[in-house]
């Protein structure tokens, strides 16, 4: 079948609406119902729960991990997203501190599906290359915030920490996990102070090998130069 749609090529290259028709000056029917379905699944993706009973057993089962669940100060999801403070604030939870290089905090976050699909997957990924590193048992947090991890991790007793949280919804992507690294976590560290890999969603985005596999670098430079954020370089060569 043949077309004279120059842009064929390019829809097919990318998830991007590129060169939406035209109804008038108006987007077509068939372009109109697919933004606003897309529109509808960023919001669900927003709104629905995580089962972090659930995710956790799957942790226990699948990882061979004790898992613990916490939950941040937001009361429920509305205040969540009306306070964001409160989501970087630890609410009930215990946690027994202990001596651990590194935490792992899996947070909800903005998209619940994000966890659900990946959180499992892409941890097993990343301890499997972390054999000689002290992990605190793993952590699922709801109504959380990355900013929620320096709390735990300081509970914990952990030098570092890694919050694998479900990002923002786009109107392409939905179920995108954001990795964020910090050294030394506590209370009132900046973003900047953050090491941060994006977009874990394959087949679409990052796949879980080289997301673990760039981790476990910047864990290791972490931890040799004692800092994170924006002087840990994705290259250590990069290091000044």
């Amino acid at each position: 079948m043949t077309t004279d749609d120059p842009f064929v090529a390019l829809r097919a290259a990318t998830r991007a609406r590129v060169a939406l028709g035209r109804a008038g000056d108006a987007l077509s029917t068939a372009d109109l119902l697919a933004l606003r379905a897309a529109h509808a699944a960023a919001r669900d993706a927003v709104h629905s729960p995580l089962d972090a009973e659930a995710l956790a057993a799957e942790v226990r089962a699948e990882l061979g991990r004790e898992a613990v669940l916490v939950r941040s100060a937001a009361a429920d999801r509305a205040e969540y997203l009306k306070r964001p403070d409160l989501g970087r604030r630890l609410g009930d939870g215990g946690l027994e501190a202990g001596e651990y290089d590194v935490a792992f905090v899996v947070a909800d976050g903005l998209s619940p599906l994000a966890v659900r699909t990946h959180a499992v997957p892409m941890l097993r990924e990343i301890l499997a290359r972390l054999e000689d590193w002290r992990v605190a048992p793993i952590v699922v947090a709801t109504q959380a915030r990355v900013a929620l991890g320096d709390e735990v991790a300081v509970a914990l007793g952990a030098r570092a920490v890694v919050v694998l949280v479900g990002e923002r919804p786009g109107m392409s992507s939905t179920d995108s996990l954001g990795l964020y690294l910090t050294y030394d976590p506590r209370r009132g560290r900046r973003d900047s102070e953050r090491n941060c890999l994006s977009n874990v969603r394959p087949p679409h985005g990052t796949g879980y090998e080289a997301a673990a596999t760039t981790l476990a670098m910047l864990l290791a430079e972490s931890r040799r130069l004692r800092l994170s954020g924006v002087r840990l370089k994705a290259d250590p060569a990069l290091e000044s």
